[in-house]
């Protein structure tokens, strides 16, 4: 959901690391690739076209449309400067990647349905977003709705053992995966610089 106040963006590069800064917060790190890659594979053994929610850094935007089995690929990104940044460090894109803009939770709406194999879900959204029960209650039916039978949803990766509320109810099947990882030492959204992470891979029945 778009807030009303534009946040402040930029890609701030330092002693080695890379981060995307949304709002001042820490909304992605280069040093997820590994995480984002695995995630995206996952996403593309179950189809051939694919919905991304939130473009960031684009690790996996780039590793999906990059796949054989990848037909189509189109990434929906709430902020032009995410985009543009994007756009400034890749100019020549594969040609089955299409960018769209929007705010995805008045977008899912309007997609249609059983068109996509899977859909990788990573956008940065403010936790007031997070908790709101009744949004993702509106909003999960409708993921399940564009979803071909077969298909799949993929949320980024947890650094918490544990399956994420906001997606469970809607699905039967639920596969986990899991990969260590390694964070920079001013990672802020981890639980911990070091460990494990969980990709969860829902799939519609």
């Amino acid at each position: 959901m778009e807030n009303q106040t534009k946040p402040a963006i930029e890609l701030i590069e330092h002693d080695g690391e890379v981060t995307l800064s949304i709002g001042g917060e820490q909304a992605m790190q280069a040093w997820e690739r590994d995480l984002m890659w695995a995630s995206a594979d996952l996403l593309c053994e179950h189809g051939h076209d694919f919905y991304e929610v939130g473009l960031g850094l684009g690790l996996s935007a780039l590793r999906i449309a990059g796949n054989a089995a990848t037909r189509s690929h189109t990434v929906l990104e709430l902020f032009a400067e995410v985009e543009n940044l994007f756009r400034a460090r890749h100019p020549e894109l594969p040609g089955n990647l299409a960018i769209e803009r929007g705010d995805f939770f008045q977008r899912v709406f309007d997609l249609p349905s059983e068109s996509v194999d899977g859909m990788f879900f990573d956008p940065a959204l403010d936790m007031h977003v997070w908790t709101d029960k009744e949004l993702w209650a509106r909003t999960m039916p409708e993921v399940v709705r564009v979803l071909r039978p077969g298909g799949v949803f993929i949320p980024f990766f947890s650094t918490k053992p544990e399956l994420r509320w906001q997606y469970l109810p809607h699905f039967r099947t639920i596969r986990v995966v899991r990969h260590p990882y390694l964070a920079y030492d001013t990672t802020e959204y981890t639980h911990g610089i070091s460990g494990d992470a969980y990709i969860q891979c829902f799939h519609k029945d």
